[in-house]
């Protein structure tokens, strides 16, 4: 299932929760949606920020990756 899926899954989860209520199986299945979702923001994110470098006016660069990511490893 791609993020388009799961994205449109979990709406139609929460529209029926809202609706009618969810099974219990229902349940388990939006909460793990929402978290695969979440980790996946996170990640992306997480990925972003590891590639930013910031040019000081001296023209000295620091990889932020490098300092406080994980890019080091």
């Amino acid at each position: 299932m791609n993020m388009d899926e799961r994205i449109k899954r979990i709406n139609e989860l929460y529209h029926k929760s809202q609706a009618e209520g969810l099974t219990e199986e229902e349940k388990q299945e939006q909460e793990k949606l929402r978290k695969e979702y979440v980790a996946s923001v996170r990640n992306n994110l997480k990925s972003q920020l590891d590639n930013i470098v910031i040019e000081k006016p001296d023209g000295s660069k620091i990889d932020l990756g490098e300092k406080y990511g994980k890019k080091h490893d």
